[in-house]
């Protein structure tokens, strides 16, 4: 019987902006239950690559393979599979934190939202926050809405560009432990961070751009 494929394949991969390579001939491999952070300067092409993954942006060459499958965001099984949270996540305005996160679960057709979206608010601290708009929460909480809106669905990897951003020390010390949970219960990992104490935590291979 041939080995399973890793949860996450890529080889090869290039993104080219004009006539500059912003990323080239990249491999690596997030097999289901570890995870694995791309680590660089600013301006190494973390986010491209984490964009490329996710197929919110055309690779110029090479492959980029869920369970063996290519990667295509108009695919249900990788709208399915596939949860991420970019720095550039937009919120529903006119929509509360506990109605944006049962929007999500329900789309996403989560057995019990309602339960699920009270104890991912719980787990995040935004309870107290729960009918406010986005709008008018702190940068801090919005990005824990943003992890949230990953929580409450179903997924097989969890894609987080820069998951540190705007958390305080207890928040990261929250999202190292969860992030140790979602290896625990098999599934992937893939972030771009640039906070050292929480890649030595979570994170069982590094793969460091530019």
């Amino acid at each position: 019987m041939p080995p399973k494929p890793p949860l996450l394949r890529v080889r090869g991969l290039r993104r080219r902006f004009g006539e500059v390579d912003v990323v080239k001939d990249l491999d690596f491999d997030v097999p289901a239950g570890k995870a694995v952070a791309l680590t660089g300067r600013n301006g190494a092409g973390k986010s491209t690559v984490l964009r490329c993954v996710t197929g919110a942006d055309r690779p110029t060459a090479g492959t980029v393979e869920l369970d063996g499958v290519a990667v295509d965001e108009r695919s249900p099984q990788i709208r399915r599979d596939l949860a991420v949270v970019m720095d550039d996540m937009d919120f529903f305005p006119d929509l509360s934190v506990v109605e944006h996160l049962d929007l999500f679960a329900q789309a996403h057709r989560v057995g019990d939202p309602e339960a699920v979206v009270d104890a991912v608010l719980a787990e995040v601290g935004l309870v107290p926050q729960s009918a406010q708009l986005p709008g008018t929460l702190s940068s801090g909480q919005r990005r824990r809405l943003a992890l949230a809106s990953a929580f409450v669905r179903p997924r097989r990897l969890l894609v987080l560009d820069e998951p540190e951003q705007r958390l305080d020390r207890a928040g990261l010390d929250w999202l190292a432990d969860r992030l140790a949970a979602e290896k625990a219960d098999g599934l992937g990992v893939l972030l771009a961070s640039h906070d050292q104490t929480l890649v030595e935590a979570v994170v069982d291979n590094v793969v460091h751009l530019g």
